[in-house]
């Protein structure tokens, strides 16, 4: 735009507002009724009021943001645990295999030098897995010798067994796990009568 074309503009907003001379704007401004200085008090308590309900506003409104955002991490932490524990829950079958193994390794296999690093392997596996369960929180459930606690174990049958007080338990079935505080599963046990 050139600068005769800028000017040119300029001349017609001025043509367009009707500017006054200063002497005509003063005369109209006299013609305004000053306000009084109970309406400007009122005004400005008007204000003070409307600026404390928006305070009021934003701070509740901070509060439950606060609230809101406590609450998703909450959950957050929830659906970890959660999930921790299915996945958990889904490898115990497995580590109850490791275990059966080592258990029922007939004794002449034991004595073979050629099947030692076999048993060796499992039991190193069954290890390295238990030790990563550690590290999440799963501990085992200490049950035989124990007083039978429902909270903890889950008794399926009952015998005879001589030395032994009632409710004791005298055999472990199952072995059963902790995440925390929390009974992933329960001790499948054999008690005593």
């Amino acid at each position: 735009m050139t600068r005769k074309e800028s000017h040119k503009e300029q001349e017609e907003i001025k043509e367009t507002i009707n500017i006054e001379s200063p002497e005509q704007a003063a005369d109209e401004t006299a013609a305004i009724p000053a306000a009084t200085t109970a309406d400007m008090e009122a005004a400005i308590a008007s204000r003070d009021a409307e600026i404390a309900r928006l305070r009021e506003e934003v701070m509740r409104r901070a509060a439950e943001f606060e609230n809101f955002r406590k609450q998703k991490e909450r959950e957050a932490a929830q659906s970890g645990v959660r999930m921790l524990e299915n996945t958990v829950r889904d490898l115990l079958p497995l580590i109850d295999d490791l275990k059966r193994v080592i258990q029922h390794i007939p004794a002449e296999l034991q004595a073979m030098a050629e099947a030692k690093p076999f048993i060796e392997g499992v039991e190193l596996i069954r290890k390295n897995f238990m030790a990563l369960l550690e590290n999440k929180g799963v501990k085992e459930i200490e049950a035989k010798g124990k007083l039978l606690d429902v909270n903890f174990h889950e008794a399926i049958t009952q015998i005879d067994a001589p030395g032994a007080e009632p409710d004791t338990i005298v055999e472990e079935y199952q072995t059963g796990y902790t995440l925390g505080d929390r009974v992933i599963r329960h001790a499948k046990v054999i008690v005593a009568r």
